[in-house]
């Protein structure tokens, strides 16, 4: 059996590792179209902070350690097509193009930075961050960086914008929705993160539009939007992605979006060609259908999936809720299922409760708290999202609402679940139970407790 991965990143190369345990007679192909394999983009923030030292930690997997394992590796090898009924890929390389036959067929295309329809992008110090080589080109820039703007108050953006204030940067934020971080959090968290920032240093300009980077001498020297003007001497584009499948236009089905439309065995419409990661939609839990959500997590599952699939074992790819997870300066927070801005997406009415509860007993000595919101069906109670906030570490909980979620769990159960009660850790009744109880409007006794 031959089979061919297409890319290195998490789905890549989870796919690789699953079909070498599950056919180690196999032949094993990978294709990668950069010089570098399995690059953690996940890990750029680390890297920007100096964290992680140089950006070769930030590989989970090498060419050697590939080959080391007997697969056959493809470095700077790029597939720019597929006939599916003679079973073969077109690679292009710097000998040429060549085909190459497959039994099974395996393709993490990945997603591309979105690019702004607008004059600019193209001058020196305007970066996208997507891989290791815009990765070392921001990394390099920050020791000459005296005023950065960047594009976009998403997950990524948020990342560069932490980087570069810590480093004692000057940051502007500008994103065309009116909060940063509107897909991952409601209103009640966001106006907490917003006064942090401004806080610190950091200039966010939220429900504003870019409409040119304007540059001197080639280089980037101010934005202007449809609100103002920003000097800058350096430009972080992360306004988005979209699927990198244009290649794939006629060989396998994509969706209106661009998405590669695959069955629950991760196959495309295609025989033998499978595929997962950021281009391939995920089932999603809160509403039964299914959702693009470009997470490492969730690539890794897929491809797993897939690559099980390949190997002739049937199994079906279950359900998640979109769980994640991220920190900006004193807070850590995490949101899982859906939020204000997707709870229409639900068969349902759906309604939430915002609550703020404390850590720890009085006596313990702090007011640490939590702050915390459920989503769930009006009628029937079942839980469809979460979020949760705090300057404590308490993201790890976001797993057992994702769980509760993808379990079809109802706040009565919630308000009741079982929980450990240690002073040291949390209050008798945990801050997730209280959740519940108040969106049942219960109480048991937590509002009239002394500590």
């Amino acid at each position: 059996m031959k089979f061919i991965v297409v890319g290195t990143s998490h789905a890549g190369y989870e796919a690789t590792e699953t079909l070498l345990k599950e056919n180690p007679d196999a032949e094993v192909h990978l294709y990668e179209r950069g010089s570098t394999a399995s690059f953690l983009s996940c890990g750029i923030q680390s890297y920007l902070e100096d964290v992680s030292k140089n950006a070769d930690q930030l590989h989970y997997a090498t060419a050697d350690s590939f080959k080391e394992q007997g697969v056959i590796v493809h470095m700077n090898s790029d597939v720019v097509g597929i006939d599916p009924t003679e079973k073969t890929i077109t690679v292009k390389s710097e000998d040429g193009e060549s085909e190459k036959s497959y039994d099974k067929l395996f393709l993490s295309p990945g997603a591309m930075p979105l690019e702004l329809p607008i004059q600019g992008t193209d001058l020196e110090n305007a970066f996208y961050v997507r891989g290791r080589n815009w990765a070392e080109k921001i990394k390099s820039r920050m020791a000459q960086s005296k005023k950065v703007v960047v594009v976009g108050g998403g997950y990524i953006g948020i990342e560069v914008v932490e980087a570069f204030s810590k480093a004692g940067i000057e940051v502007t934020v500008i994103d065309l929705l009116d909060r940063v971080l509107k897909t991952y959090l409601d209103k009640e968290f966001t106006d907490v993160l917003e006064e942090e920032m401004r806080k610190a240093g950091i200039n966010v300009r939220t429900d504003e539009m870019v409409k040119e980077i304007v540059g001197e001498n080639g280089e980037v020297k101010k934005i202007i939007t449809n609100k103002g003007e920003y000097e800058a001497d350096t430009v972080i584009l992360s306004a988005g992605v979209r699927p990198n499948t244009k290649w794939l236009e006629g060989i396998v089905e994509l969706d209106t979006d661009g998405t590669v439309v695959v069955n629950e065995y991760m196959e495309t419409s295609q025989k033998d060609i499978f595929a997962a990661g950021d281009a391939v939609k995920i089932p999603f839990a809160p509403t039964n259908g299914k959702k693009l959500i470009p997470l490492a997590s969730n690539a890794r599952r897929q491809a797993a999936i897939a690559a099980k699939n390949m190997s002739d074992k049937k199994m079906e790819m279950p359900a998640v809720a979109g769980t994640s997870g991220l920190s900006l300066l004193t807070h850590k927070f995490a949101s899982t299922g859906v939020k204000d801005i997707d709870s229409e997406s639900v068969m349902a009415e759906v309604d939430s409760k915002y609550v703020e509860e404390k850590l720890r007993p009085k006596f313990m000595g702090d007011d640490e708290k939590v702050l915390m919101k459920v989503h769930f069906e009006k009628d029937s109670h079942r839980i469809v999202g979460a979020q949760l906030m705090s300057t404590h570490d308490i993201t790890p909980a976001i797993n057992t609402l994702s769980v509760a979620i993808t379990a079809g769990w109802t706040l009565e159960q919630l308000s009741l679940a079982d929980f450990f009660f240690q002073p040291e850790f949390n209050r008798p009744w945990n801050f997730l139970n209280v959740l519940a109880q108040q969106a049942l409007g219960e109480t048991y006794g937590s509002d009239n407790m002394l500590f």
